[in-house]
């Protein structure tokens, strides 16, 4: 099939990043842009007073000059379209010609000005191949600009390279540029990327300074972590930036307001969709988080939160206790959280569990904005249970007739010693070795604050 004499300009990002510690962050990263040149036997045709493919270095050669001034950018080059004549069709034309290096504008020129254009264009497996193209890098910003002139010739779907670029890590994020693009072949590149329509040569040069300027342009932003009342006071919690097709973790900071009273600046690169996760207690999520290139950005999310302590009574009894803390009605714990250590938790209501003897269950306690909601344990005492033999010995509290079984009694130990919250216990025993449930023992007692006492079961 031979593609249309449409003229465009695909510009296609593809963004490799490695899971970075906090020195990678701030270190500037390489950016190294691969050129993917269309030199297909239409590029041969006219375009205005000149070849296409004449047009199409003319615009390379500038920005290639532009680039080789600019510290920290490396340049490669692919071609396909140039190997075999059509027909017949070669679909697997395509060849990396310059491989990156630094300085090497010159030899990208060089290798451009004897290409001829007689192939075919595959578009897709180019992109799939140009993957390969980038050396491993800690470091690094991974951008391919596609230059041709007409659609998919091969069968390909540059779309679904795109989605599997994406699952890999890799991201596709094209600028079209073209002249009288026809709705189908703007239909085909619907999925990859923003159209630009332009009418004359200098538009494609201005078109191209623009996404050059828009890639290697610094992008700024700041999260903005709201309170209940609107106001971004919420700070030193832990974001972390996934890449949102990928799920691959991008970033992770921890909030802070900066000297000035404002949401610190946070440098990210523009290429990328993300999704924010803000590891509140609850966290909260923000999806599809889109930034504009080359500006400040202000990503704003609901995060009010208030204080939670849960005081010890007098004594060391529980000083080394931890609780269980649920969002309210809800059975999957949230956090635990140890005793008189206070912790920051969303506004809402939550149920805490206790693990005394007995458990302490506290439904529907309020957090609210800015304030510490404190409990204090009662203050518990101490039994002591003596047994004369071994058997099976069960703890029950009393309320009001009812019998509540709190803890399973170990009697091999011929003294226990139990810390108990203040109320009305019942102790069941039975000897191990009696055979009739007449054997059975019941002795009640009464635990009251900061006393201690004693009782021999058998």
């Amino acid at each position: 099939m031979i593609k249309s004499t449409l003229f465009a300009l695909v510009f296609s990002t593809l963004i490799i990043f490695p899971l970075q510690s906090q020195t990678q962050v701030n270190r500037e990263p390489l950016t190294r842009i691969l050129f993917i040149l269309d030199c297909s036997q239409s590029m041969a045709g006219l375009w205005q007073n000149e070849k296409k493919i004449t047009v199409a270095r003319k615009f390379l050669y500038h920005t290639i000059d532009s680039l080789e001034k600019i510290p920290n950018v490396e340049m490669a080059l692919r071609v396909y379209g140039h190997q075999s004549v059509v027909p017949p069709q070669d679909c697997s034309d395509t060849k990396l010609e310059v491989p990156f290096g630094p300085k090497n504008g010159k030899n990208i020129k060089h290798r451009m000005r004897y290409l001829i254009p007689k192939g075919t264009t595959p578009i897709a497996y180019s992109l799939e191949q140009a993957g390969n193209d980038f050396p491993k890098c800690d470091n690094c910003r991974n951008i391919i600009i596609l230059i041709t002139d007409g659609i998919e010739a091969c069968d390909g779907d540059p779309c679904e390279i795109s989605k599997r670029l994406q699952k890999e890590g890799i991201y596709l994020e094209p600028f079209v540029i073209g002249i009288g693009i026809d709705p189908q072949f703007k239909k085909s590149l619907n999925c990859v990327g923003t159209y630009f329509d332009t009418q004359k040569e200098t538009n494609f040069k201005d078109a191209l300074d623009l996404i050059i300027s828009k890639t290697l342009n610094k992008t700024t932003a700041q999260v903005n972590l709201l309170d209940s009342f609107g106001y971004p006071s919420e700070t030193n919690i832990n974001m972390t930036f996934y890449d949102l097709n990928s799920g691959r973790i991008m970033y992770n900071f921890i909030h802070a307001i900066n000297h000035r009273g404002n949401p610190d600046t946070l440098y990210l690169d523009p290429m990328i969709r993300y999704k924010m996760v803000v590891h509140t207690i609850p966290p909260v999520t923000l999806d599809s988080i889109h930034l504009n290139r080359g500006k400040h950005n202000i990503v704003a999310i609901d995060a009010p939160q208030g204080d939670f302590i849960i005081k010890p009574p007098g004594g060391n009894q529980f000083r080394n206790l931890e609780f269980f803390v649920r969002k309210a009605g809800q059975k999957s714990t949230l956090n635990i959280q140890k005793v008189n250590n206070s912790e920051k938790y969303l506004i809402g209501k939550y149920d805490i569990e206790i693990p005394t003897l007995p458990r302490l269950l506290i439904d529907d306690v309020v957090i609210s904005q800015s304030e510490t909601t404190t409990i204090q344990i009662p203050r518990p005492g101490i039994i002591t249970l003596s047994f004369g033999a071994e058997g099976y010995c069960c703890l029950f509290l009393e309320k009001k007739n009812n019998l509540e079984w709190i803890y399973n009694i170990d009697t091999k130990n011929k003294v226990t010693n139990l810390v108990l919250l203040p109320g009305n216990y019942r102790v069941i025993f039975k000897p191990r070795n009696a055979k009739s449930v007449y054997y059975t023992i019941e002795k009640s007692f009464e635990i009251e604050p900061g006393k201690s006492g004693t009782l021999r079961i058998l």
